[in-house]
């Protein structure tokens, strides 16, 4: 059991994009604030990020077990902080990146983003041209270490990517052109390097052969279309590896096929398969899903990362944010539109 009240910059972009979506302004300016002032504190090492600090910024975030706490349902011992600061997680860059662009062009911010913030990104930048082909620890931080992660990879051109745009709408040519020939060379890459003709689909690793739930997020972040037919067939292939039932798998096809199953699924990768469903038009399908996702949350509206399929119980974080953003996220898209309704 842990205590895990820390902030992981791998969730940051998706919550700002939700707060939004939900004209939820004041909240998601005051995130923004504390994102501005990690990439403040980050010109001190070369715009290095690391992917989880404390809610006072805090840095070292040592562990350390509570024996005397027994934790829920005894499996104790309780822990506090989390090793996790120490990781190498390249999709950080972009996280960040694409979190500080809403301060470039949202006009209802009180504290736009200005040339001095921009100068400070493109230090966080240019770690991400220096490691979009580095092995590191994967999202979520239990990867192959060996292995160049394609969502990583992606993350990293989203930083360049949207650097770009932001250079643009600050009437920096030079550096709009910069970046962008920066973002092109690394899409090149990772759609070269992280397809897999055999499999006929994007791969979890460069060169690799298994797929994990983050390559359904590609369309999010610009990478690729919905309709694209590599990410439909990318799509098909996590489905076929990992859905379970009218759930997803916790675990990559890699780790399933490593581990004894359990009964666990994944709420967070559930909600980005019924999203990736309703991006390439099988809207139906999608909402059968969601509506049965809805059927197991909390009486408070609350899912937690895992649940048991069979008996609805729920296990891991609680809540979970990107469960929860997700949420959010699913009954947007598959809202149907007042005109349909009246």
């Amino acid at each position: 059991a842990y205590d895990l009240r820390f902030c992981w910059l791998r969730d940051s972009s998706s919550i700002i994009h939700t707060l939004n979506k939900l004209g939820s302004t004041r909240t998601m300016e005051e995130y923004l604030k504390y994102i501005s002032n990690i990439v403040a504190g980050s010109q001190e090492q070369d715009g290095h990020i690391q992917p989880v600090y404390g809610i006072a910024l805090e840095t070292r975030l040592y562990e350390k077990e509570m024996h005397r706490l027994a934790g829920y349902r005894g499996m104790g011992p309780v822990r506090l902080g989390t090793r996790d600061y120490k990781l190498f997680q390249n999709d950080v860059y972009g996280q960040v990146v694409l979190s500080i662009a809403q301060m470039f062009f949202d006009r209802r911010l009180q504290h736009p983003g200005d040339k001095v913030l921009f100068e400070r990104l493109e230090g966080i930048g240019k770690q991400a041209i220096k490691k979009y082909e580095q092995p590191d620890a994967g999202p979520l931080g239990h990867g192959d270490k060996d292995q160049v992660h394609t969502y990583s990879s992606a993350m990293c051109w989203v930083a360049c990517d949207r650097l770009g745009k932001i250079a643009k709408q600050l009437q920096l040519a030079d550096r709009a052109q910069f970046w962008k020939e920066n973002a092109d060379r690394i899409h090149s890459a990772v759609m070269e390097k992280a397809w897999n003709a055999g499999t006929n689909s994007f791969a979890d690793t460069w060169g690799g052969q298994d797929v994990d739930a983050f390559l359904l997020t590609l369309p999010e972040i610009g990478f690729i279309k919905h309709s694209d037919p590599k990410f439909v067939s990318t799509l098909a292939r996590v489905e076929s590896t990992l859905r379970k039932g009218k759930f997803l798998s916790a675990n990559s096809s890699k780790k399933r096929a490593l581990v004894a199953e359990n009964n666990h699924v994944s709420t967070t990768y559930t909600l980005w398969f019924i999203n990736a469903l309703a991006g390439v038009g099988r809207r139906d399908e999608a909402r059968e899903l969601f509506e049965n996702l809805l059927k197991v949350c909390s009486p408070s509206g609350m899912l937690g990362e895992q649940l048991n399929p069979e008996t609805g119980e729920q296990w891991g974080n609680f809540p979970k944010t990107t469960s929860m953003v997700g949420l959010i996220e699913c009954a947007l898209r598959l809202s149907k539109n007042w005109e349909e309704v009246i």
